[in-house]
């Protein structure tokens, strides 16, 4: 399980280093593509080729699934993590989350976050504000 939140540089090759608390888990081989609310998600190779099987079974069901296949499949680049613990990142995708050098890298449980600094601290900023209310919502439906 990843957790945890941390600051990272990209240098001018578009490679970013993965905090070392992640490397053991994560292995080699990841897979970096598009994520929500405008960041990037990063999947050990085996966890991603289970997520791309639930998002596939809905490519041809309706316009969200055809949309989110798109989004994450077509938006995916296998990389490897090299002997330094850095990825290297698509300009595509840094455009995509608007990456420019500073980043947050978050452990989100079965995947990593990388979000724009600024981007990261403006969204934290306003889910703090709402926490009780998403425990209040997901305690509702038993989730907490």
């Amino acid at each position: 399980m990843f957790i945890g939140e941390y600051r990272h540089t990209f240098d001018a090759k578009n490679r970013i280093s993965l905090p070392a608390k992640f490397r053991k888990e994560l292995g080699r081989a990841v897979v970096v593509t598009r994520g929500l609310d405008s960041c990037l998600f990063v999947y050990p190779k085996k966890t991603w080729e289970a997520e791309a099987r639930k998002i596939a079974a809905h490519a041809t069901g309706g316009a969200a699934g055809r949309g989110l296949s798109r989004l994450m499949l077509a938006g995916a680049s296998e990389a490897e993590v090299d002997s330094t613990g850095r990825i290297l990142v698509p300009d595509y995708l840094k455009k995509f989350a608007s990456l420019d050098t500073r980043a947050v890298v978050a452990g989100v449980s079965a995947r990593i976050e990388v979000w724009d600094e600024s981007a990261w601290e403006k969204y934290t900023a306003t889910i703090e504000k709402e926490a009780d209310r998403f425990a209040e919502t997901l305690g509702e439906r038993g989730a907490l």
